[in-house]
């Protein structure tokens, strides 16, 4: 696995332990039977607007962020109806989901997606889609 991040705030001490901290995760428990690996030279860092790829990421990410965060329905002041980008990142947004539906029946964007076989958390390698809700402390 090859991971891209757009470039850390941290001094550079942070971002080397994140980096290796990363490097370390497939010897972790919750990566026993995965087909995970991440060589030293797999973590980079990067700036994501010289990428298209990682754009398109920020787009995507950006949009569920929107709706999650009820941000879809915000009229910005001195307006009678929500702004164009308002729902073009809805319409994404229900574009995304709707696509998840195809492979996760009645999936649930605040909610994390169930086990399918609880019998070996090692399937989880397996499955076409998992979504994890975080919840800050």
């Amino acid at each position: 696995m090859r991971i891209y991040l757009d470039r850390l705030p941290n001094d550079k001490k942070k971002r080397l332990e994140f980096r290796q901290l990363l490097r370390a995760m497939p010897h972790t428990a919750g990566f026993t039977n995965s087909p995970i690996i991440i060589r030293d030279g797999d973590v980079a860092e990067v700036r994501s607007h010289e990428h298209a790829l990682l754009q398109c990421m920020d787009i995507i990410l950006g949009s569920m962020y929107f709706r999650l965060n009820d941000m879809h329905l915000v009229i910005p002041e001195g307006l009678e109806q929500r702004g164009k980008r308002t729902v073009a990142k809805e319409k994404l947004y229900e574009y995304i989901i709707e696509n998840i539906n195809d492979i996760v029946p009645n999936f649930n964007i605040f909610e994390t997606t169930s086990v399918q076989d609880e019998t070996e958390p090692e399937c989880y390698w397996n499955h076409a889609y998992r979504h994890w809700r975080y919840i800050p402390e």
